[in-house]
């Protein structure tokens, strides 16, 4: 008996990566909706050749719970309306520390004092190159 799903269906299977063109305008969506948002001391770390799990990290801060839960709601309605695809998000009830995951593209929204405490710039720098300071509009 054939498999009920067709290949049509599964021509491209979850964790695949796009190219790199959907990976970019991926990318500036992320940091142009957080830049609109007003998200404080956003950067990105390029991950392409280090790390499998993506891309791009982009971290940045909210000055409060409230605002990082609204910055990830809006990211992930926006990533949603322009690309057709789902991400998923974890820690939005207390919005200490928000991660989405859109494939290409990892987001980690915290509140000041969570973002320091853990401090991920340092740990996922590599030492080799420091992270770049994101922004969506030049001038910014």
């Amino acid at each position: 008996m054939a498999d009920p799903r067709s290949k049509s269906e599964n021509a491209t299977p979850p964790g695949t990566k796009n190219g790199p063109a959907d990976v970019d305008a991926l990318h500036a969506l992320i940091t142009k909706s957080l830049d609109d948002d007003q998200a404080v001391e956003m950067i990105s770390i390029p991950l392409a050749g280090k790390s499998s799990i993506a891309d791009h990290m982009v971290i940045a801060s909210g000055r409060s719970s409230r605002q990082v839960a609204s910055m990830a709601a809006k990211l992930a309605e926006r990533i949603k309306a322009e690309f057709g695809k789902p991400v998923r998000i974890e820690g939005l009830p207390t919005a200490d520390w928000v991660l989405i995951d859109a494939d290409d593209v990892i987001v980690h929204l915290f509140r000041p004092e969570v973002r320091s405490f853990y401090n991920l710039e340092r740990m996922w720098a590599f030492g080799d190159e420091s992270p770049t300071a994101a922004t969506a509009a030049s001038g910014a």
